[in-house]
């Protein structure tokens, strides 16, 4: 299974809590009110910004060994280890239930709903039947 760890910068702020950010992933960064709750959300912006760099076909940079501290990062910063599993955060997101409107005639609604019918798995078997795909299908097929 695959793993990257990627070192984050914890920036203590004024108030409470830490800010987070990666300098090796612009655009990565996190918040959290205390270094314990800093830390899971970092791993949790980290596994999403990987999810979606690679779902937009972006090259993911290799994690360095040294980070490049912002240098108006507060004083009193630490760096710390942030790994994740990306295949997991791939899983979970893209296996999600997602909220799909649809749009049918009222009786037919109605003779459903007198039956208990299920719309969820009903739509998702015809759906899948429809793309030629069976329940079992592989990530690979999802992807396409």
């Amino acid at each position: 299974m695959r793993k990257l760890t990627y070192l984050a910068v914890f920036e203590p702020v004024e108030t409470t809590g830490y800010s987070v950010y990666f300098p090796d992933l612009p655009g990565c960064v996190s918040y959290g009110e205390d270094f314990e709750k800093a830390q899971k959300q970092a791993a949790d912006a980290l596994g999403l910004h990987i999810y979606g760099m690679e779902k937009d076909g972006d090259n993911i940079p290799a994690p360095s060994k040294m980070p490049q501290v912002d240098a108006e990062t507060a004083s009193g910063y630490m760096v710390c280890p942030i790994t994740v599993f990306p295949d997991i955060v791939r899983n979970d997101l893209d296996n999600r239930a997602v909220k799909t409107n649809l749009t049918i005639p009222a009786w037919l609604k109605e003779l459903a709903e007198a039956q208990g019918v299920n719309y969820s798995k009903l739509f998702q078997a015809a759906l899948m039947d429809y793309l030629g795909l069976n329940q079992a299908c592989t990530d690979e097929q999802r992807q396409k």
